[in-house]
Parts: structure tokens; sequence; C-alpha cells
């Protein structure tokens, strides 16, 4: 046996144990019911500890490809072909060598405890139901019965939709477009997919935020791309920074949320828009522009987005109704040059024939309804109550602790802890209180930050929230 793991590579050794002699078997250099080395041998001969072995086998066992009995060493299962000659394929295997990456753990951590657990939920980077226009939805529903086609629907969306939405950023942000230049997806989360997915290759250079809702994204990763950080400040990122980006690494796509920045809650200010679009301009480099919370504007006045400002065709603008009418209703839309918008609809057009004819139809007739206005004004009155709660909140339990921005629109804080704690510890004692929020490695580079989402948690819950970390910090000082 001259094979030995490869102690350099991240996977497991008894993992690497594992397949390898399945490799063996499969390849018939052990048959049915041939004993295996002992535990002992094979440890000596792998220069391995003897308990790695020992878990490489059991792992074969599991699987049915192996028999284990005491005092009779380990062997080849009598059975691993089968009646039929069918084995068990090695689902492990499968699961560690897909193309795409699962979510950070830290993600899959929260997002369990959330599901499960009766959490004060300030993680997830959704509105609290209360915020549905769930009444508005129900009086639209009784009012104009759906008489619509159930069939699958063009690929770029639902016409009327699309001429609804089209007159809608017109009037709400001044970007000025055709229907044929919008193609609706399932979510903000989904063109990013696409646009990532179809217009970019392994081994391109992009550049996005730090922090950054986009650094929690395995899509990029899974992508093969080379990631770099634009660091926020209280205006937004520096376009210097960008520029000395682009001259080392020659950047391929920037990626931007402009007003109340996730995580962050800050916006970019108007100086740098301009500077960001000459420099788009300049070296052609195309600006990915998210803006999901625009509209939620507590002062009613909504900046001019990059795309309005745009006159050379360099901006993708991506939006959604998930953060200012309802996330399950998974309605988002892509504006751009027509040629990119008809290759990101054939590619969605591969993956689920368009999207869904229903939610479309809902979302349609409420923002061309009454009710929409009326809606919005009554989102931003009550997300400043909480953003004024959470404020409140972590000036009473937190005092000079914790230094923050205060965001004037948006769902989302961006606390920094004035000291060095372990982030994974004072998420595990927080979850034991009751409290759930995102640490900040998830979203970045900076230590010791936490986003705390007040538009998921309900009003009167936010101050016991805050209070239950401020006490989970405590039990971190004992």
């Amino acid at each position: 046996m001259g094979w030995k793991p490869n102690r350099t590579e991240k996977r497991p050794i008894y993992k690497q144990i594992a397949n390898f002699i399945e490799q063996e078997i499969a390849t018939g250099v052990y048959t049915s019911e041939s004993i295996l080395p002992s535990e002992r041998v094979l440890a000596e001969k792998l220069q391995v500890n003897r308990s790695t072995v020992i878990a490489a086998y059991e792992e074969l066992q599991s699987l049915g490809i192996v028999e284990r009995k005491k005092g009779s060493g380990t062997r080849v299962s009598t059975d691993i072909w089968g009646l039929e000659h069918r084995r068990i394929p090695n689902w492990n295997r499968y699961l560690e060598g897909g193309s795409f990456l699962p979510n950070l753990p830290l993600v899959q951590r929260i997002r369990k405890e959330t599901q499960e657990n009766d959490l004060i939920n300030m993680a997830s980077g959704e509105l609290s139901s209360h915020l549905f226009p769930n009444e508005q939805f129900r009086n639209i529903l009784s009012e104009q019965p759906f008489t619509g086609f159930l069939g699958y629907e063009y690929p770029q969306g639902n016409e009327e939709l699309r001429s609804t939405i089209a007159s809608h950023v017109n009037e709400t942000r001044k970007i000025k477009t055709l229907p044929s230049s919008i193609l609706i997806t399932s979510g903000a989360q989904q063109a990013l997919h696409l646009i990532v997915q179809c217009l970019l290759k392994p081994g391109d250079a992009v550049a996005i935020e730090d922090p950054s809702y986009c650094y929690s994204l395995p899509i990029f990763r899974t992508a093969g791309l080379k990631i770099f950080r634009l660091s926020v400040d209280a205006d937004g990122v520096n376009p210097d920074d960008l520029i000395e980006l682009h001259k080392k690494h020659r950047i391929r796509m920037v990626f931007l949320n402009p007003d109340f920045q996730n995580p962050t809650g800050t916006v970019l200010s108007m100086e740098r828009r301009k500077q960001i679009l000459n420099l788009s301009a300049e070296f052609g480099i195309p600006i990915i522009e998210d803006d999901p919370y625009s509209l939620t504007s507590y002062d009613e006045v909504v900046n001019p987005t990059l795309k309005s400002m745009d006159d050379n065709g360099n901006v993708l603008y991506i939006s959604s109704l998930s953060k200012i009418m309802a996330s399950g209703l998974r309605i988002g839309w892509v504006i751009g040059p027509s040629k990119v918008i008809q290759r990101l609809a054939d590619a969605k057009q591969q993956v689920d024939f368009g999207h869904s004819v229903f939610p479309q139809w809902i979302a349609n007739q409420f923002i061309g309804s009454e009710y929409f206005h009326p809606h919005i004004h009554f989102l931003r009155k009550e997300l400043k109550q909480r953003r004024d709660q959470i404020v409140l909140s972590l000036n009473q339990e937190m005092d000079e602790k914790v230094t923050f921005y205060t965001p004037e629109g948006g769902i989302h804080i961006w606390v920094k802890l004035n000291r060095t704690v372990d982030e994974q510890k004072l998420l595990e004692e927080s979850i034991k209180k009751g409290i759930a929020f995102v640490p900040g490695s998830i979203l970045g580079s900076e230590k010791d930050c936490f986003r705390f989402t007040y538009g998921r948690a309900e009003t009167n819950l936010i101050h016991e929230g805050i209070y239950r970390f401020s006490e989970a910090i405590k039990s971190l000082e004992k």
C-alpha cells in the first residue's frame, strides 16, 4: 500500500482513508468478504492514530460497505453488491464534491435556531409579519378575483407587471426604463445569482463592500470569483479604493448597496456616487446596484439611485418587494441593457421556466393600487419607531460598551463592541438567553461587530432582546 493521506488537505484524514478503501473495494483490490487490515496494522502503515482508522472503518460500516465483528476484524460486506448488484452510494462523497458550496456554518446555525426555537429574532433580514400588507392583499383578492393564465409565464416575467414596475421606478426613483429592459426574478438573491453565473467566469475579480451582505453569499465562492473588499465608512465606499483595486487586480464588476447599506445602514454620499459612476465609465466596469431599502427612508426623501444617474448604461439595477411588502412573494427585478436582460432571462428560463404567475399578479395589483403609497408611509413610520427603540435600548443597556451608526432608513443597525470577545461563544450564550443576531465575521472583516435587524423583531421585544444580549456579554466577563 503506497498510498498515504494528505495532511495538508482540508478534508479529515479518516474520511480520506475511508474514501481510499472504498475505491480499493470498487476496483476489486478487496473483494466481497475480504478481510481488511487490522486497525493497528493499517494505522502503522498509514502513520496515523488507531482512532483515525477506527473512525474510517465506522464510516464505511455506516454506508454498508464493510461489516465489523468484535474478535473477527473488519471485512468487506458479504452483500455489498446486493442481489441485483446494487450498492448504496457514498452520499458523503457526493455532498463534499458538489460544486455549489453550502452556507457558512454560522449562517446554518443561526437559521436552525431561529426556525426551531422561540428566540427574539434580530438575525433574519426581513420584516415582521405585522408589517406585511395582509389586509390589503385580502381586499385585492376579494375585489379582483384572479382570471389570468396559469401556464408557464414569459421568461422575462409578466408583461403587465414589468410595465407597472417601469412606471413604479420612474415615479419613486426617477429611473427611466422600458418593460423590455426588466427581468422579474425570485427576489434579489436570484438576480445576483443570475448575474454572477451569466456575466462572470472563474478567476474574475469583483469588488464588494466591507462589511456586506454579499460577503455571506456562497454564490461568489462557488463561481470561483476573486473577491476584493471596499471599506465602508459613514459616506459609503471610497472611490479612491476602487481605483487602487482596479490598478492591481483589473476589477470586472462592482457590487454596491448605496442606500441604508446592509449591514451598516450608511448611505453612499452624492459626491461619491458621481465619482463611482465616472470611474465606471472610465474603466468600463459594470456596477451592480442592489437597492432593497431606499423607499424605507424615514424622512420620505429618496436619494437619486446610481441607475437614475447613469447616462452610459453601466449600471444593472436590482430591487425587490421583500423589504417593503412581503418576502414570501419572492418578487424581485433586474433593470439593465436589453441584451443583458435577454441573456439573464434565458438562464432563468433554464432554471425555473419563468417566475410563478400568481405572485406576479398580486404584486402587479398591489403596486398599481391605492394601497401602495399609504402602506409605504405606514412602513416608514413603524420602522422609525423600531429604530428609535433599539437606539434607546442600546444606550440604556450597553452604555459605553458599544458604538453604532444610527441609520435613517432600512432595517439593520451595525453595532461595534468596544472590547474583544469570542463571537462564537457570545452567539451561543445569547442563544441560550433567547436572542439571535448576526456576528460581524459573516458579513466582512470587522472584528467585534454585530448586526441587529429591528425590522424582524416586534417593537415590544426589541428592548428585551438588547437586554438579553447585554446579559450574555456579562456572562462571558465572569
